[in-house]
């Protein structure tokens, strides 16, 4: 995948659901069901056939995975996966006792029937903060050995947790090892808000894979990517000012 924009959906409604995909479909690459909505979202077959009709791919937030591990229902999982035709699968650790070596054979397994995203971070703020840099680029590494399509960095819906501090600013620290060893197209970082988006484009260009984007931040994430905002402006527009 390149330049990757992965749209969450939290619970739309179905019609402003199709409202979207069919005013902004061009700018969404994939699209998340997020945590475990999937499972109460009574229109979800319509969302879907939405999404098949713009040839844009889709899959269930990592804790839907975890939910169904923690009951020994995988099976069940991967029949949820078949039926609804869900084109990826994520695995996640981010709120079960599931170690990295542990996640990691899940990537395994899992690939067997689709593309996996693994995640890397954990939703609670203060143990992901006891990963250090090199955990972080570690964990990655594992999972895309272990198969992974695309590693995707937590930071959770409010973009104060994970890859970000709790002043909603990025790691830095865990950025530069993780980019020491990884190729940042195989990262799908999440960046539900402004200034992650920004500070991910300023650091990484235009083309960086950002995901977690709320359905009414679509354009703007476009216009960032494009130099057309003034957070970006200078540093992807050439610039010539007239004598």
């Amino acid at each position: 995948m390149s330049r990757t924009t992965m749209m969450i959906d939290t619970g739309l409604p179905t019609g402003l659901f199709t409202d979207v995909i069919a005013s902004h479909g061009e700018l969404v690459g994939l699209v998340k069901f997020g945590w475990g909505t999937a499972l109460v979202t009574r229109e979800l077959h319509r969302k879907i056939a939405v999404l098949r009709e713009a040839g844009i791919g889709f899959y269930f937030g990592g804790t839907l995975f975890e939910w169904y591990l923690v009951q020994g229902r995988i099976d069940d999982y991967l029949a949820l996966v078949e039926r609804t035709g869900a084109t990826h699968v994520e695995v996640s650790n981010g709120t079960i006792p599931l170690d990295q070596q542990g996640k990691a054979e899940w990537v395994r397994r899992m690939s067997r029937y689709r593309p996996v995203l693994a995640e890397v971070g954990y939703k609670d703020a203060e143990r992901s903060a006891r990963l250090s840099p090199a955990d972080w680029a570690g964990a990655i590494r594992e999972d895309l050995d272990a198969g992974a399509e695309l590693v995707i960095t937590e930071t959770r819906e409010s973009g104060r947790s994970g890859m970000a501090r709790p002043d909603g600013h990025l790691r830095d620290d865990v950025l530069r090892a993780v980019l020491a060893r990884i190729d940042a197209g195989r990262l799908l970082f999440e960046a539900p808000t402004k200034d992650l988006q920004v500070e991910l484009i300023r650091a990484l260009g235009p083309d960086v894979n950002l995901g977690n984007i709320a359905p009414t931040d679509l354009v703007g994430v476009e216009t960032l990517r494009r130099g057309l905002r003034g957070d970006t402006l200078l540093q992807l527009t050439p610039v010539a000012v007239p004598a």
